[in-house]
């Protein structure tokens, strides 16, 4: 994407100006350098409304907080740049929620000549302020089906009048979402989900800046080009791999009661591949990293690096999504074959030895409402061998194919040192336990997810983490059958309703019940696709860092500090 002067003579006439508040970085700042999601790619975007993968919102978050977040400690909801949410129940069952922001948060951005951060003016010179206008805007563009925003899905149920909107069946006229004055504004939400408030601060509903949407187009995110109002503001974006992104401590950004001010001045996301990211760290380059899988063996060994070693638990679930619906992958019981045939136990266990724990469903025990080993002892996928084997001659027959090793099969992941390992070890065990030969197809990380999205691998790696803390997030968010993020076409009407159904109601145990089958009905029944892994943080942290464990998978670096 080309760069664009934000101060380009044609277009800031007709929109941005810079006010005479200026505030200067310090003369020696403070910086944090680290990685992002353990990979050299480039990161896909920074839009809020286009974003839908962890590395952009681990930047995006410093730069456009929502309305609520995550508290990054406990996962617990909390405020973010709403000071309050209200919810009215009406009594056709819908609900509407009227939201007060913080005043006075300025929209900002970095100029590279000055080294300073400066508030954004209109043309008259005003300065511009997050106003509800702002919200509503960002809320419509998200679900405006001229953007394709790839999470618009996520607020289809949570807005009266969205799924029509965004089916391009309506206007935005007809959306429930409205400005009640220049601070508040309201969300008419069709029925009454608990979680409403989590989604309404996720990423694709945050306030975004018209202003420089309208001048710049696609190009509004360069730094030359943005406006932000989080703690930090975007300095430098060097793009492609081996390249790097960077905030500033946004100056103007007040804090908010659960949104400090950042006391880290400067923070760098370089993107690095696994070895070289070790390296760095090793070298005292790089201050926090994750640790590469072949490292931790030696990290947990060594007096120095185990001391600043971190271990905890991240949300996610890592899995093999088949093709439902293309041959071989539509065969259901090749499926279960290629599931059932996986050791995940001895591969968490023996292989990748990073905390990591074997999975036999798709939602992350943890989330609300979500089955747990304890309570579901008899869910989920295991190794089963002789059952595997009885899958694949079924399908065999079915597929007309009189021997293993003629099928077809391509298991495509975005390309680390990690996923690479598994692939590999996933695939020996497919050829040793089956007798099938399966072709690894390693892709470029910036472009993976969107490709996959578009061209449907019959076997493809895919990691979710949640966005909120409830089994919906997951069961619901992705594998609805009319879902956006539902890139395995999985389509099963007793899942749709139990899903369905689940999500309005508010007895968690019953919930968790119904959660329950719908799991055995993605793994077990259909296996439509093979859950792998549930996470673990492995991380290494310089000394002289003051950190916050996060469980929510992103961080807040706004939190830390250096303590010497």
């Amino acid at each position: 994407m080309k760069l664009t002067r934000f101060a380009a003579a044609g277009l800031m006439s007709a929109a941005l100006a810079l006010m005479g508040g200026v505030a200067l970085a310090q003369d020696a700042p403070s910086v944090l350098v680290t990685t992002i999601n353990m990979t050299a790619d480039d990161i896909p975007t920074i839009d809020p409304t286009l974003s839908e993968t962890v590395t952009s919102v681990d930047v995006l978050n410093h730069l456009f907080p929502g309305v609520t977040m995550s508290d990054v400690a406990t996962g617990e909801l909390e405020l973010g740049i709403a000071t309050a949410i209200t919810p009215t129940p009406n009594d056709d069952g819908s609900v509407l929620y009227t939201i007060d922001l913080l005043e006075g948060v300025a929209w900002v951005r970095y100029n590279a000549e000055s080294g300073a951060v400066e508030q954004v003016t209109d043309a008259d010179g005003n300065p511009l302020f997050v106003t509800a206008a702002d919200a509503v805007y960002g809320m419509t563009r998200a679900l405006d089906p001229a953007t394709a925003a790839p999470y618009s899905y996520v607020l289809l149920p949570f807005v009266t009048g969205a799924p029509e909107f965004n089916a391009g069946e309506a206007d935005a006229s007809t959306l429930g979402v409205s400005i009640v004055d220049e601070n508040t504004y309201t969300i008419l939400a069709p029925d009454s989900a608990a979680f409403a408030p989590a989604v309404f601060g996720l990423w694709m509903a945050r306030p975004v800046p018209q202003i420089a949407i309208d001048a710049f187009g696609d190009s509004w995110t360069d730094p030359a080009n943005i406006a932000t109002y989080g703690p930090y503001a975007l300095k430098e974006w060097v793009r492609g791999t081996g390249g790097s992104i960077s905030v500033v401590v946004n100056p103007f950004w007040a804090g908010a009661e659960n949104i400090p001010a950042a006391t880290i001045e400067e923070v760098q996301w370089r993107f690095l591949d696994q070895p070289q990211a070790f390296a760095e760290y090793e070298a005292g380059n790089i201050q926090a990293i994750d640790v590469p899988v072949d490292q931790v063996p030696r990290v947990q060994a060594d007096p120095v690096l185990s001391a600043e070693y971190y271990r905890g638990v991240e949300p996610c679930t890592y899995y093999l999504g088949f093709d439902n619906t293309e041959a071989p992958t539509d065969n259901v019981h090749l499926r279960r074959a290629l599931s059932y045939s996986i050791d995940r136990v001895a591969i968490a266990d023996n292989v990748l030895q990073i905390g990591w724990i074997a999975a036999g469903w798709f939602s992350r025990p943890g989330l609300n409402a979500a089955p747990t080993p304890e309570l579901n002892p008899d869910l989920g996928v295991t190794f089963d061998l002789e059952f595997a084997q009885a899958e694949l001659a079924i399908a065999l027959e079915e597929l007309g194919i009189a021997n293993a090793a003629d099928l077809s099969l391509t298991y495509s992941y975005n390309d680390t040192a990690r996923n690479a390992l598994i692939a590999q070890v996933i695939q020996q065990q497919w050829t040793e336990n089956l007798g099938v030969t399966v072709a690894v197809n390693p892709m470029e990380g910036s472009t993976y997810f969107s490709t996959i999205s578009e061209e449907h691998p019959g076997i493809a790696r895919v990691g979710w983490c949640k966005d909120y803390n409830d089994a919906s997030n997951f069961l619901y968010d992705v594998m609805y059958s009319q879902s956006s993020q539902n890139d395995v076409n999985f389509s099963n009407a007793e899942f749709d309703e139990l899903v369905s159904q689940a999500r309005l109601m508010t007895d968690t145990e019953e919930r968790r019940a119904l959660y329950a089958r719908a799991e055995e009905i993605l793994n077990e029944e259909e296996a439509a696709i093979a859950p792998l892994f549930w996470y673990a943080v492995n991380s290494l942290i310089k000394p002289n860092l003051e950190y916050v464990p996060s469980v929510v998978t992103n961080q807040a670096y706004n939190e830390w500090s250096f303590s010497g």
